[in-house]
């Protein structure tokens, strides 16, 4: 996979990939830190918890064109992706959407994705920071099926409540009747693009697929039209209480390569029918053998609790934080934790012991808020 060298700016390297909204995001204050080899938006001027009231209340835009998209298409392109995930992706029909992890060998994460089945033989993979274009490869061997890395198409998320009154008005297709993990060609500001509906907020929203050349000017028409209706531009610090509040995994954290499906809830996203996948065998060998169980806490605290804090009950170890936040809207310090299986009931009672916080907290049933995903769900 080609990747363009990065150039020196203000004395530093680059990362190896740039979005096409960079300039774009720096000219809003964006302190920027690098994810998936590319320069992202860490912070903005703006408070954190204002961007987080936008994505639950009204609409938060950020950039996601970081994530690594693959065209996989051809005669085996379905066998192909079929392969490669857990899902089975016969029952993803053309406009629908699945979310899986991608696993290696030994049944234990590697990556996750999104997989977008475009046309009768046609699928857009897009994925975080692991190994999926060598497996997919792997999968695609002796099959007839291309594979292409795009680095052109990026990625615009709109998320909130009011995203679909933003796009809607400015799309001619029932946008309000696209219903969640769907996806179709449409015109959105008189140009053609993809709309999807999918996210990572938990709230109702969709992703924007636009290339390169024209994703200045759909980020601009988003804010211009957005703006008047409470939308905000969304930092990854505004973005992680989101994350925690609605129990989202993030690859790299909740989910490693230690880590197998079983051990952070993911046996719905497993199916127990299909035909052979990678890492199945082994996948379910390992079922029942759980090491850790992903769970939330509440702290006995008003801040934010450290990263990769230690959990203890009567002097054992039983766990530890994976990604914390404090949230101003429930007014409760938060975190995603991995809990030995034991400890890993609701309302167990453990003692964190972290570099500048130590507290008691309570394991809580995840998500901590809308735990049915009505508002994901939304018609």
């Amino acid at each position: 996979m080609e990747k363009a060298v990065g150039q020196a700016d203000e004395g530093k390297i680059m990362s190896k990939r740039a979005s096409a909204l960079d300039a774009t995001l720096r000219a809003l204050g964006a302190g920027m830190g690098e994810w998936n080899d590319m320069d992202v938006v860490f912070t903005y001027p703006t408070d954190p918890n204002d961007e987080h009231d936008a994505v639950r209340d009204a609409i938060g835009m950020w950039d996601a064109s970081a994530l690594k998209k693959i065209h996989v298409r051809g005669p085996d392109a379905l066998a192909t992706v079929d392969h490669l995930l857990t899902r089975d992706m016969n029952k993803i029909y053309t406009g629908k959407a699945a979310y899986s992890p991608v696993l290696k060998d030994d049944g234990h994460f590697c990556d996750d994705c999104y997989v977008y089945h475009i046309d009768e033989d046609a699928f857009l993979i897009a994925h975080s920071i692991g190994p999926t274009m060598e497996l997919l490869h792997e999968s695609a061997r002796g099959r007839n099926v291309s594979i292409e890395f795009d680095e052109n198409l990026h990625m615009i998320s709109v998320q909130g409540p009011k995203s679909v009154e933003l796009l809607d008005a400015h799309t001619p297709m029932d946008l309000y009747g696209l219903t969640f993990c769907h996806h179709a060609n449409t015109t959105l500001f008189g140009k053609s693009r993809r709309l999807s509906r999918t996210g990572y907020s938990g709230e109702r929203g969709y992703e924007i697929f636009v290339p390169a050349e024209d994703a200045v000017e759909v980020w601009e028409e988003l804010m211009r039209h957005g703006q008047p209706l409470g939308l905000m531009p969304v930092s990854f610090a505004g973005l992680e209480p989101v994350h925690i509040e609605s129990g989202l995994m993030a690859y790299g954290a909740e989910a490693t390569e230690a880590n197998t499906p079983w051990e952070v809830d993911f046996a719905w996203a497993i199916s127990r029918t299909k035909g052979d996948f990678r890492g199945k065998e082994a996948l379910f060998a390992l079922e029942g053998k759980e090491k850790v169980k992903l769970c939330g806490i509440v702290a006995d605290h008003d801040t934010v609790l450290d990263h990769e804090s230690e959990l203890w009950i009567d002097g054992e170890k039983v766990g530890r934080v994976t990604t914390p936040a404090y949230s101003h809207r429930l007014g409760k310090s938060l975190a995603l934790v991995h809990l030995v299986p034991s400890a890993a009931l609701e309302g167990t009672r453990l003692e964190v012991k972290g570099p500048t916080v130590q507290c008691a907290a309570t394991v809580a049933r995840i998500p901590f808020v809308d735990p049915e995903r009505k508002r994901l769900h939304a018609m």
